[in-house]
């Protein structure tokens, strides 16, 4: 997910602490037969995306769900990353950070499951 066009760089404080939290909330929000039907995904928050991609929200890193087959055994786990200043510098409250985590971890979360760029913001996830 990538910060969208437009939006300033003024950046909140809210401490990494709190974030994780946050982004605890947003896991804890979603329906628990989707949380257990995960596997071998973890979830991280970093500060800064790479310096490749500065506007980057979050990002999954792995093989989805859909794509698995029988050669899927022995590998590390799939990475979503949510990243902390580039959703802080596009919110301008506290709740908008809490939306915004929220709609972060659902879209990486998503692409664990397969779920492309495309039908994530038909979804209003995008």
């Amino acid at each position: 997910m990538v910060v969208p066009p437009g939006h300033t760089c003024r950046v909140l404080a809210v401490d990494r602490e709190e974030f994780e939290g946050l982004v605890s909330d947003a896991l804890d929000g979603i329906p628990a037969k989707l949380l257990e039907a995960m596997s071998n995904v973890v979830v991280l928050v970093e500060d800064e995306p790479p310096a490749d991609m500065p506007f980057l929200l979050g990002l999954y890193h792995g093989t989805p769900l859909t794509e698995r087959g029988s050669w899927y055994a022995g590998v590390l786990p799939d990475r979503i990353t949510i990243y902390r200043r580039p959703i802080l510098s596009i919110c301008r409250s506290r709740a908008q950070v809490v939306e915004q985590v929220r709609i972060t971890v659902v879209h990486e979360v998503a692409h664990h499951f397969g779920i492309d760029d495309r039908r994530l913001h038909e979804l209003g996830y995008g």
